[in-house]
């Protein structure tokens, strides 16, 4: 079966004023539909800069991104979504108007239903009138999600959206992201640097080396679905991101190895 994303062989060298930076090298992945991957690794490893590829917003230096069989050489904003680290809601409009602007810039029908449906499932629906200042971080990620999910793209990118939430917090929209990528089927490439996190949501865990970042190791995560909170106590989990952890400190020295 054909994947829903193919990385090709992606490297992406910038130039900047000290010199070249290479951020990715040969870096080749399947991404299969309705799979959840998570991509783990340091920072400054190349993890977003592969994201922003895979969005079309960033060429590539050599090799290519394939999406549903073609070239990925652009954006392509109805088959692709990304949420970011910053919900980017804007300040002058309330909540209900941020989820609708995508529609209004691509001068699409707004999806009411869709989007109430989805208000209900992320327990916003008594906020669509609160302007963002109004709203806590958690909240202003969940109307960044159905933002996203509200235009029922394929294929979701996700760049540590959850990074600057407090721990509670961010277990519960781990949860919440979990229960609404069951329902919708979607492909989710997950960007993160936490380990537990990578663990406790992702179909394979995907390690890349140190800039430029390689593909170090793929993780086949077996936990059963729906997973809970409970599990990162668990040994099995624990020994698991002990593992994973060596194998960032080390740098991955293993160019491929599938668990």
């Amino acid at each position: 079966m054909e994947p829903k994303l193919r990385i090709e062989g992606a490297s992406k060298i910038y130039a900047t004023k000290s010199g070249a930076v290479h951020a990715l090298e040969d870096f080749s992945l399947d991404v299969h539909e309705g799979e959840l991957v998570c991509i783990l690794g340091p920072s400054g490893c190349g993890k977003t800069t592969l994201l922003w590829a895979l969005s079309g917003l960033h060429a590539l230096s050599s090799g290519r991104i394939l999406l549903d069989g073609t070239p990925v050489v652009g954006p392509r904003p109805k088959e692709i979504g990304m949420i970011f680290q910053d919900a980017n809601l804007l300040p002058w409009r309330n909540l209900r108007q941020n989820i609708e602007f995508p529609f209004e810039i691509k001068k699409r029908p707004v999806d009411g239903q869709r989007i109430d449906a989805l208000l209900g499932e992320t327990g916003l629906r008594d906020f669509v009138g609160s302007m963002p200042r109004e709203l806590s971080g958690g909240m202003q990620q969940r109307a960044s999600i159905v933002r996203a999910l509200a235009q029922n793209p394929g294929v979701l990118l996700m760049d540590e959206p959850f990074g600057a939430l407090d721990a509670f917090t961010r277990d519960e929209m781990n949860l919440l992201l979990m229960r609404l990528w069951s329902e919708s089927g979607q492909t989710i490439v997950f960007v993160t640097h936490n380990i537990s996190e990578a663990i406790f949501l992702a179909d394979r865990v995907v390690v890349m080396t140190p800039r430029p970042g390689r593909l170090a190791r793929v993780y086949e995560i077996d936990l059963p679905r729906p997973r809970t909170v409970e599990m990162m106590f668990e040994s099995g989990f624990i020994e698991l991101v002990q593992d994973m952890k060596r194998v960032v400190e080390t740098g991955g020295r293993d160019l491929l190895e599938v668990e």
